[in-house]
């Protein structure tokens, strides 16, 4: 692991921080009853916090398994990887505030969401 690794792995986890009290923020302090902006807020906080915290786990979980060796990419595919957990998080949050969250359709997007990504990472 070199140092810009660990950089990159803790300004992430810096930032993911800031983006849990952000969502602590939004949680305490808007109402998304009455209002979208709000529901739509509280979705990106909550979305961009589970990606920003998911992003430096998915790159040590690859590191791990490759026994402690960082391949050129890995942070590339662990931000794919976290972007798509969050946007997965986000749109579940809307879902939910709008009243339309069923499991048959977060089934759909889940398994939508694992199509993309074994599509994105086969390896030729």
């Amino acid at each position: 692991m070199y140092q810009r690794d660990r950089l990159t792995g803790l300004s992430l986890l810096g930032a993911a921080v800031a983006a849990w009290l952000v969502v602590a923020y939004v949680l305490t302090r808007l109402d998304p009853v009455g209002d979208p902006g709000a529901l739509l807020a509280g979705a990106l906080a909550l979305g961009s916090a589970v990606a920003l915290t998911l992003t430096p786990l998915f790159w040590l979980s690859v590191f791990a398994r490759a026994r402690r060796i960082a391949y050129w990419g890995d942070w590339l595919r662990a931000g794919r990887r976290g972007a798509l957990v969050g946007l997965l998080v986000a749109l579940f949050v809307i879902l939910r505030g709008q009243d339309m969250f069923s499991l048959p359709l977060a089934l759909f997007i889940i398994a939508m969401a694992v199509l993309v990504e074994l599509t994105l990472s086969l390896r030729r």
